[in-house]
């Protein structure tokens, strides 16, 4: 049968030809990419790498570094717990946080229960922005009301979320910022019952949480 008898053709050659041409090829793009990467050094960064802490460093009492001057002028800390806060150092990610109970200056101690929390987180291994963009996302899809702020760090939003049956509530709002690998949040909750406590209205809430976010990432600069 035809082809069958035959001698099957020597491609062994032209095989080893390929070969020696797709190395050089390789080489060739390797020092073509290697060169590019020297001159422009971003084209390598990826959504994981890690973003630059520029001055921003940790500190041994957060509730002193980032006190949250301006809730404190609707609030005074609670006289029955003390804050507390900590500070944790690691090769991949430094973090420092604060509590708080706070009372509202003037009301009655069962008008309405506050309190406070603060962390900032320097990321020193990964990018933390889709992480953080993902908690934002999260938050929505659970009811929370969410605004994007300019001007604050490279990206800032707001959360808020009013929960409440009947004259009970529960308040729930927030600030998170990043700028470069660093992170920060503030958030405040509190429970009242209408008729005897009156919380800060979600602007008021917004303008507080705004202001002491801005000084706290500047003192953590300083």
């Amino acid at each position: 049968m035809p082809g069958l008898s035959g001698t099957p053709p020597r491609s062994g050659g032209n095989l080893r030809r390929n070969a020696v041409w797709a190395f050089v090829g390789a080489v060739l793009a390797s020092a073509g990419w290697t060169a590019a990467v020297m001159a422009v050094p971003g084209m390598v960064s990826t959504d994981s790498s890690p973003r630059s802490l520029g001055s921003y460093h940790l500190s041994d009492d957060f509730c002193a570094t980032a006190k949250p001057t301006k809730l404190l002028q609707t609030y005074a800390v609670s006289d029955t717990s003390a804050p507390t806060h900590h500070t944790d150092r690691h090769p991949a990610l430094d973090s420092m946080n604060c509590s708080m109970s706070l009372k509202r200056i003037g009301g009655n101690s069962d008008s309405e229960y506050v309190s406070v929390y603060l962390r900032a987180d320097l990321h020193k291994a990964v990018n933390p922005a889709p992480e953080l963009e993902a908690n934002k996302e999260l938050y929505r899809a659970r009811g929370y009301q969410v605004t994007d702020i300019s001007g604050v760090g490279e990206e800032a939003y707001f959360l808020y979320k009013d929960d409440g049956s009947d004259k009970y509530h529960s308040l729930y709002a927030e600030l998170d910022i990043r700028d470069g690998g660093m992170t920060y949040y503030i958030n405040y909750t509190a429970s009242y019952t209408e008729g005897k406590g009156k919380p800060p209205s979600k602007d008021e809430l917004r303008s507080a949480l705004q202001s002491d976010g801005q000084d706290a990432i500047r003192a953590m600069r300083k």
